[in-house]
């Protein structure tokens, strides 16, 4: 494989997109070898899930697209930025707070944890933000367990 491979789709800041990153993300790291029914596979599939989500949700309409790249480097880092055009940077709320939402970069951060990965926000040139996921790269992975038969005769 090469040293270093990216990918790039722009989207726009619409409900429909966070499922259309999904798909892009989730087809391009199959052509560069995981295999979409890997765990590793589903949690980047949730996390550019929350942060597609997060920038429809919260660029109130002030970035009308954002960016999903994809980075991978020698085949050991894949690097996961989602950018948008809107200043402000995310929040994470303390958990004593209840609300319904606003969750989405404590789960973000978590599952990039969880793998041995780190979040990161960054301002861009223009003024808005990337948020960030950078993960070590795996294609060696066991597929998802298969769905349980159930008990009794076979």
């Amino acid at each position: 494989m090469a040293d270093h491979l990216e990918a790039s789709v722009t989207l726009p800041s619409d409900p429909a997109s966070v499922s259309a990153a999904r798909t892009y993300v989730v087809g391009t790291l199959a052509e560069w070898g995981l295999a979409a029914d890997t765990d590793v596979s589903e949690t980047i599939r949730l996390i550019v899930s929350e942060l597609a989500t997060n920038v429809v949700q919260h660029t109130l309409g002030q970035s009308p697209t954002f960016t999903v790249d994809l980075a991978l480097d020698r085949d050991e880092h894949l690097r996961i930025g989602v950018t948008d055009s809107h200043p402000r940077f995310p929040k994470r709320l303390p958990a004593a707070v209840q609300q319904d939402n606003g969750r989405g970069m404590v789960i973000i951060r978590w599952l990039a944890a969880e793998c041995g990965g780190r979040l990161r926000v960054r301002p861009t040139r223009e003024g808005g933000k990337t948020v960030s996921v950078e993960l070590p790269w795996t294609t060696r992975t066991a597929p998802l367990p298969a769905t349980p038969r159930p008990k009794g005769r076979r």
